[in-house]
């Protein structure tokens, strides 16, 4: 149980994981991160998910980019227009893109769902951050650690350091705004709201070099 300044994260993560229908949510700096932890977790830490990660060639460009610095190569398959609408999943991994897609109950089971928070276009408009959507209890405590230095949720001081990790956690005061607004997603009676899925434009990533690592 998280305390003193880690509270207010772990209750928006509590409500995330509701709305969502996901066992756990690990809220980060960014989904791009998300997108990163998730894959690396994967690849490196329970050796799962293939090599080559095939996604649309029409996504936001950190996508590649978060693929090739886990370690991974990437490969693009042709999408149809110049529209990427909604969720879709890194083939060859368990992990989703849902930057745009966020609504109730869309969790996918046995699946790592990395949701948005940044931007003007997304229905949770947070400013920045996103988090992974898991319902792995191994995963969601390596996400924890992973996102903050490998550290516990304790004073460093009081830590034994024993985890590498990374500087992507949430900070409380995004995370306390947070949970105020996904009041948005409840009705007055308490029920869930649906959204529709996004749908934005994005370049032919395929036509780049840079991601043919």
């Amino acid at each position: 149980m998280a305390n003193g300044v880690y509270k207010v994260t772990e209750e928006f993560e509590k409500r995330l994981a509701d709305y969502t229908g996901a066992r756990f949510a690990v809220t980060v700096d960014n989904m791009s991160n998300a997108l990163f932890l998730a894959l690396y977790y994967e690849h490196n830490v329970i050796k799962l998910c293939k090599h080559t990660i095939t996604i649309p060639a029409r996504t936001y460009p950190s996508v590649p980019c978060e693929i090739i610095h886990a370690g991974l190569k990437v490969e693009f398959e042709p999408v149809e227009g110049s529209t990427l609408k909604g969720a879709y999943q890194l083939k060859g991994s368990n992990v989703w893109d849902s930057a745009l897609r966020f609504t109730a109950d869309m969790y996918k089971p046995n699946t790592h769902m990395c949701v948005s928070f940044t931007g003007p276009y997304k229905h949770f408009k947070l400013s920045k951050g996103g988090a992974i959507l898991t319902d792995d209890v191994d995963a969601y405590r390596w996400f924890k650690r992973a996102r903050y230095s490998g550290r516990r949720e304790v004073s460093y001081h009081e830590d034994n350091f024993d985890m590498l990790g990374w500087n992507f956690y949430m900070m409380p005061e995004l995370a306390a705004r947070g949970l105020l607004l996904m009041n948005q997603f409840y009705t007055s009676d308490g029920k869930k709201k649906q959204n529709e899925d996004l749908e934005l434009p994005y370049p032919d990533l395929s036509k780049f070099k840079i991601y043919k690592q």
